[in-house]
């Protein structure tokens, strides 16, 4: 068999889009107030650019509302300005060193929009998927021409190829059925 091909690499790079899938997902607004809403913004501080995370802790005291500890009381205004730059909609106030973000009420176009980035998001984890199951194809197909594999352990190994793709494939549809329950709760 053919040193190069190896499932349980394919396995764990399929693994790897669902999990980035789960993280560009948590970034999106649902109806409730979430710490992983504020993770990709990022704060101007000390002359460079710096996660939120390092330099305020995030908070939910509220189901509506978010509320940022910075940690040095400079940045407040920075960090005031990162948020509301950060294209998410969101209007904080100051109080000192703390920063309360309270979040608006989704209406139903709103949340219809963040459905379909959410579809966007899934449909590019499935191209992914489908780009590493080509690549372990690829290599079934060049170890057969080579010599390296019989023809009928390339079809065993194709087929499970396509159940690892299958599998993965449905995971995507699974997180994506869940957020978008979760986008359009009210």
């Amino acid at each position: 068999m053919a040193a190069e091909f190896d499932l349980n690499d394919l396995k764990a790079r399929m693994a790897k889009s669902i999990e980035s899938l789960h993280s560009e997902l948590s970034g999106l607004r649902t109806g409730r107030a979430s710490a992983s809403l504020l993770e990709p913004v990022s704060v101007e501080a000390y002359g460079s650019r710096m996660p939120l995370n390092q330099v305020a802790t995030v908070t939910v005291p509220e189901p509506r509302m978010l509320s940022v500890q910075v940690w040095d009381r400079s940045m407040a205004s920075a960090v005031e300005k990162a948020i509301r730059d950060c294209g998410l909609g969101l209007n904080p106030m100051t109080e000192g060193q703390v920063i309360r973000v309270p979040l608006p009420e989704l209406n139903a176009e709103r949340r219809r929009e963040l459905a379909k980035v959410a579809h966007g998001y899934a449909e590019q984890a499935r191209v992914a998927v489908r780009h590493i199951r080509r690549d372990g194809m690829d290599v079934l197909k060049k170890a057969e021409k080579d010599g390296d594999l019989s023809q009928d352990e390339s079809r065993v190994q194709s087929d499970l190829v396509q159940k690892a793709t299958d599998s993965a494939v449905q995971d995507i549809d699974v997180v994506l059925a869940t957020k978008e329950q979760e986008i359009m709760q009210v």
